[in-house]
């Protein structure tokens, strides 16, 4: 089968997922980048080690002539004109989307975007959706758009398999919490700020490592220490690669996940299932319903609700047990579940059952590339 994966920029969080499909088809897999990376994600280390045989620029001849026989394309944000060409020599075509409606739905807005989006996914052609959030199902249905043709994905970055799980978490930091991100309004920085403040006051003994930078940098130290919480209580890392990001959730017994609906995705909840942190997690961004079962392999709390946030930290902060207990479940969802092993295999299955024109939707009940559907649930979402 050969595959043609098309996107903006070629990330660490897809060198796995493309790794494992470039060697499931015996090297027929290739990812077309449009576009340099931005100079802000190279700052915070995501541009390194990236070199890969199967990549390649949207200039170059050389992946043209590969793609006479194309079976499957995938594509994210990408030229539509060029999306456009390489269809046309796809047997089977999937689009690839975080949630379109992160700052809502305006009235005004609707009609110009239905008729856009109809325009490129014309009914006349079978579009599939891999859905890089728990909401585009949702959001793409407000449309009428990929009815029963939406499927579970995400992002995958390295997956991390212990030689214990039960030693690394005994090796954590029972009271040290972790936050890692870009310092930015709607990953809500502040709000672990605000969390922290309660947790003070409340007489919990805990540390917080905020790692990152961003334009809210100095209003967040300005906050922290007119709170008198600033080196005490929480510390500011800085930026660092993403090697040191995961020694860092190695040894935090727990990690937050404020973002918004803004957060497409959030590939650092993967990766702090995977280094077997108890996650506290916001329902609004788009990883959290796929990942996190409340209660078993993790904490969801309603976005902007930081009463609520506090809560659920300094349950975990006062019950070692379940710490272990939903750090270990955490590790599990990703290592058996949730990462680019599977989701390779599961998407090979998939693309074969749907070009062999079969019923997939029973391929598989849950996880990667199992059929996705709006959210029954109304979520609070800020």
């Amino acid at each position: 089968m050969r595959i043609l994966f098309c996107s903006n920029y070629f990330t660490h969080h897809q060198v796995s997922l493309s790794d494992a499909l470039y060697e499931l088809t015996n090297h027929n897999y290739y990812f077309v980048a449009h576009k340099e990376m931005d100079a802000e994600r190279k700052n915070l280390g995501w541009g390194n080690d990236l070199a890969r045989p199967y990549t390649y620029s949207l200039t170059e001849q050389e992946v043209q002539e590969q793609l006479r026989d194309l079976d499957v394309l995938i594509v994210g944000s990408f030229p539509e004109s060029q999306t456009k060409k390489y269809s046309k020599k796809a047997k089977l075509f999937f689009r690839y989307s975080e949630r379109p409606l992160k700052a809502g739905n305006p009235v005004l807005k609707y009609i110009p975007r239905f008729l856009k989006w109809h325009y490129y996914n014309p009914p006349w052609r079978k579009t599939y959706m891999l859905c890089a959030s728990a909401y585009t199902a949702g959001d793409y249905a407000k449309f009428f758009l990929f009815h029963d043709r939406c499927y579970k994905w995400g992002y995958f970055p390295e997956t991390i398999r212990y030689p214990s799980i039960d030693d690394l978490i005994d090796r954590k930091e029972k009271a040290t919490i972790l936050w890692c991100g870009r310092f930015i309004s709607w990953k809500h920085p502040d709000d672990v700020i605000e969390a922290a403040k309660m947790l003070r006051d409340a007489g919990c003994c805990f540390k917080i490592k905020m790692i990152g930078t961003g334009e809210m940098e100095q209003q967040l130290k300005r906050q922290a220490s007119e709170a008198g919480l600033l080196g005490e209580n929480v510390m500011f890392l800085g930026t660092m690669s993403p090697e040191a990001v995961r020694r860092h959730m190695e040894s935090a017994s727990i990690c937050l996940f404020t973002s918004d609906r803004q957060e497409g995705w959030g590939a650092v909840l993967n990766e702090a299932m995977n280094s077997g942190c108890a996650v506290v997690a916001s329902d609004a961004a788009g990883a959290t319903p796929y990942l996190v079962n409340d209660g078993v392999n993790g904490s969801v709390y309603h976005s902007g609700n930081i009463q609520e946030l506090y809560e659920k930290v300094r349950r975990l902060l006062e019950n070692t047990t379940m710490q272990y207990s939903f750090g270990k479940a955490a590790y599990q969802t990703i290592t058996e579940l949730w990462n680019a092993e599977v989701a390779a295999k599961r998407f090979l299955q998939l693309s074969q059952a749907l070009l062999n024109g079969t019923d997939a939707s029973g391929l598989f009940a849950n996880g990667p590339c199992s059929p996705a559907r709006p959210l029954r649930k109304d979520w609070y979402q800020r």
